[in-house]
């Protein structure tokens, strides 16, 4: 009999020793058995949570690759009828200010008849909330849809000063005229402005009192509502002279953005505005880029790593830039600070694509903007508040203008993860430029010197977004950012770590269970070494064996299993303490429970 038969000889003494279902030759367990299997039946709980481990593992390493909050977080960023976003644009409910301030001149007829330089006084906030929700919406194919805005301006008294007040102001219409009046003979706008003052005689003045509710909303005008009539249709201005008149109620505008279905790169700008892709005012590049947002979102800045922006508004005329300065927080979000880079009113001297805004050639000093294309041609000039950031010699001829950087800048902070402002505002001021009339001499209009004068100035934006608003913003980009990953990398450590514990465990059973007790095999030399039960740290008990052969004879046989027998009752109860200490009950039991029966079976083979 050669070594491998004596092994399977000393294998199946050993089952039978304990108990054990003696295993065919050859039935070796894998690994996948012995994980998923006990007792020779699959576990089918444990093979759940293996598979379902696997999966967890598989799923995490693939998210870690793979930008799916952004994929979540963009799907709801996009304007699509049902998208969060799009129910934050269509109908904002955000408290959107407009602040109105005006210049009360205080000194008029010091300042015609005696040349003081003119007082101003700031005469405000009238404040004004803009109900806005935009209408006629229109999606289309090549991701863009268009619509129109219906805003409504409503007096907010509780924030503001009292709107009866009677002010001094320029007369915007009548200053218009005369400023023209180079063009035609003296005597004929002289015996226009006279025949205006006897007819109405506080609106042949060259300053006029008005409340600011007339100024802002509109008064009646003689000159205004002949203009109306006059000029060609289409371009004609309203019937009564009012800044703001314009802003209420559905705008004639058609506009048209990106929803940013094919890309974030250009999500909330302008494609067009009734149907041109340019700004009609003006002639040339850049003047007439339109590459613009309307201000309720800009491409993130995540995503096109730009540190510009643009916002339009068809009040300005043209587009303002706006230039990422540092990160702020708002509300415990972070976002990006972006004012107006120091070019944006710079002269044409200086910054060359300012030059197709100049008026014939004749360019503005730094700090002005001309408007006049959307003004019906009326000389109205932008610059920011009291002139701040302008040319020294604009505040020269005045006195109380103070300008500030922090009451006067305009500024946006912008989320750079998906481009949603969480409070802006844009403070312009509006100037008028006056051309002397020296042939005029009717109210002292000929001693209005050459000057941009100016009339007011307002503040237009939000100060906070509303609470659900905040409350998805700071999801997607305060917590999600942080959750995302810490969600992937624990489902790799605990599908990981899920397993290491299933291996240790089934690793265990195999080694310590009732199918795992192996016989060690020392050498090729040595027929059988004696199955060693473990009493302390230095007691071993040895079972001897002799090889069975064919002449091996019954005698021996019954000697050597007396002998085994002998020592079995011998150590029986000196191993007890320590089976019971040491092996789990089913191993006990077959411990300490075991006889020499094995001995009989291998005599039946033999004599067989």
């Amino acid at each position: 009999m050669g070594h491998n038969a004596f092994r399977s000889v000393s294998q199946t003494a050993r089952s039978r020793l304990f108990g054990l279902t003696p295993r065919i030759s050859g039935d070796r367990q894998v690994p996948l058995s012995m994980l998923i299997s006990q007792q020779g039946k699959i576990n089918h709980g444990r093979l759940a949570v293996i598979m379902f481990s696997i999966c967890t593992v598989v799923l995490g390493v693939i998210l870690s690759f793979v930008p799916w909050l952004d994929y979540i977080i963009f799907r709801e960023l996009k304007l699509w009828n049902g998208s969060i976003s799009y129910s934050y644009w269509q109908k904002p409910g955000v408290m959107r200010l407009t602040k109105v301030y005006i210049f009360n001149v205080t000194n008029s007829q010091a300042f015609l008849e005696m040349g003081e330089k003119p007082k101003l006084v700031e005469v405000g906030p009238f404040v004004y909330r803009e109900d806005m929700e935009k209408v006629n919406i229109k999606f289309h194919d090549n991701d863009t849809l268009t619509y129109q805005h219906n805003k409504i301006l409503r007096f907010v008294p509780e924030m503001s000063v009292d709107k009866k007040l009677k002010l001094v102001v320029p007369n915007i219409p009548l200053l218009t005229v005369t400023s023209f009046s180079h063009n035609m003979a003296p005597w004929l706008f002289n015996l226009f402005v006279s025949g205006l003052a006897l007819t109405y005689k506080d609106r042949a003045k060259p300053f006029v009192d008005v409340t600011a509710e007339e100024l802002v909303f509109g008064y009646n005008d003689p000159l205004v509502k002949l203009a109306h009539y006059f000029y060609p249709k289409g371009k004609r201005p309203n019937t009564q002279m009012g800044l703001l008149l314009a802003r209420n109620g559905t705008l004639e505008e058609v506009s048209t953005i990106y929803t940013g279905h094919q890309g974030m790169e250009r999500f909330g700008y302008l494609d067009k505005v009734n149907g041109l892709d340019h700004i009609p005012h003006w002639k040339d590049k850049p003047c007439n880029n339109l590459r613009a947002s309307e201000g309720s979102f800009f491409p993130p800045r995540y995503v096109t790593k730009e540190d510009l922006v643009n916002v339009y508004d068809k009040d300005l005329c043209r587009i303002m830039p706006l230039k990422y300065r540092k990160d702020v927080y708002k509300d415990g979000i972070q976002t990006g600070l972006y004012t107006p880079p120091s070019s944006t009113f710079e002269c044409a001297a200086v910054n060359p694509d300012n030059k197709c805004y100049c008026d014939g050639g004749d360019c503005p000093p730094r700090g002005l903007q001309n408007i006049s294309p959307c003004q019906y041609n009326a000389p109205v000039y932008l610059s920011y508040p009291h002139f701040y950031d302008a040319d020294p010699s604009l505040l020269e001829p005045f006195e109380g203008l103070k300008p500030d950087k922090q009451k006067h800048e305009t500024y946006f902070m912008i989320q750079p993860r998906i481009g949603v402002p969480l409070e802006g505002f844009v403070r312009v001021q509006l100037n008028m430029k006056i051309d002397r009339a020296p042939g005029i001499t009717v109210n002292n209009i000929d001693k209005f010197p050459d000057m941009i004068f100016p009339v007011m100035w307002l503040e237009e934006g939000i100060p906070e977004v509303t609470t659900p608003i905040w409350r998805w913003i700071y999801l997607a980009t305060t917590v999600g950012p942080v959750a995302g990953p810490a969600l992937t990398y624990s489902m790799i450590a605990g599908g990981l770590l899920t397993l290491a514990v299933i291996f240790i465990r089934a690793y265990k059973r195999f080694v310590l269970g009732q199918n795992s007790l192996e016989i060690i095999d020392v050498s090729r030399d040595t027929f059988r070494r004696g199955s060693m039960i473990i009493l302390s740290s230095s007691i071993l008990l040895p079972t001897s064996y002799r090889p069975l052969n064919k002449t091996t004879s019954c005698n021996e046989l019954v000697y050597v299993g007396t002998q085994v027998s002998r020592s079995f009752e011998n150590l029986r109860k000196k191993r007890s303490d320590f089976v019971k200490a040491t092996f789990s009950e089913i191993e006990r039991e077959s411990l300490l429970n075991s006889n020499n029966a094995f001995i009989m079976s291998e005599n039946s083979k033999i004599n067989s």
